[in-house]
This record gives C-alpha cells, structure tokens and sequence, in this order.
C-alpha cells in the first residue's frame, strides 16, 4: 500500500504544482518487453538450467538420505545400540547436507539470487536505458511500468510506450 501511495501522493503534488503547464506521462509493459528481448531469454534459459541442475543434486541427496533411512527401519532390531546411533547420527547429517545446500543455492542470499543479479542486471539496464532515450525523444514527464508494483488504473493507449521501446531494441511487435 505504501508503495502504491507514495507515488500517488507524489503525482498528485506534481499535478497542483505544475497545474499551468501539460504533463506528458507514458507507460510501458516491461514483461512484454523482457519477453521478447533475446537476452533475457538467454538469461532465462541459463538460470532454468542452473536450477534444473541443482533441484537434480537436491533429489540425488534426498535419494541417498531415504535408503539410509530405509536401511535404517529395517534393520535397527538388530542392530546394536552404537551401530543405531551412528546410522542416526549420519541420517541426521544428510539431512543437515541437504539443509545447507538448499540455502547455499536458492536461499535469500544465496547462488540463484547471485546469478540473477548478474545475468538480469544488463538486460534491465539495456531496457531502462531505452527507456529513458524514449521518453527523452517523446519529451515525456513521467514514465510507469503497468507490469510492476505501482497499480496503473487506466491509461490511454496513445501513451503507451511499449512499442517504442521495443523498436529501440529492435524487437518484433
């Protein structure tokens, strides 16, 4: 909400202040755009097998953990007491692997976030800077994203921007 209201506020401010002078406000869909960007469908791939690999090394782990968990059930009446111990203690290890693992790859700070960054980082640039050059050629005073979190009720097509956009990228419509 917050998020929705600051701009609100903001354009609202503008509007009372510049009450004399045209506003020039345009939008675009940047997920049209990334879609279609060939890059970002590159990064895309590249990130989905990257995933792809390390769900795979999770389901191999999880694999090895359930025998020795199955091990385990049907063998411990006759195990002693120490081979137990030691069989649960390795069962909680695997279990504690596959735990760290999970975090180091796809936790909040971890390797998927990482590479996100890297590899979005200069098609979002590409496109913002695109952006930017558009609204600098249609002398526009302010440009939304209808994709992303602030809330765009309604516009008039004519205000779209998107297709500038993606000629700028020299993407197909």
């Amino acid at each position: 909400m917050k998020k929705i209201l600051f701009p609100l506020v903001l354009i609202l401010f503008v509007f009372t202040g510049l009450s004399y002078s045209q506003l020039k406000i345009g939008y675009v869909d940047s997920k049209t755009i990334l879609s279609k960007l060939p890059d970002a469908q590159d990064a895309r791939q590249k990130l989905d097998g990257m995933i792809r690999d390390w769900q795979n090394e999770l389901k191999k782990m999880e694999g090895s953990k359930k025998l020795k968990e199955d091990d385990f059930d049907r063998r411990k009446l006759i195990m002693t007491e120490q081979t137990r111990t030691e069989l649960h203690d390795e069962i909680k290890k695997l279990d504690q692997q596959i735990s760290d693992y999970r975090d180091k790859k796809f936790g909040t700070n971890g390797e998927l976030f990482q590479k996100q960054e890297e590899l979005m980082k200069p098609v979002q640039n590409k496109v913002f800077n695109a952006i930017q050059d558009v609204a600098k050629d249609e002398n526009l005073d302010f440009v939304f994203d209808r994709s992303g979190q602030i809330l765009l009720l309604f516009a008039k097509d004519k205000y779209d921007i998107t297709p500038l956009v993606m000629d700028k990228l020299k993407l197909q419509q």
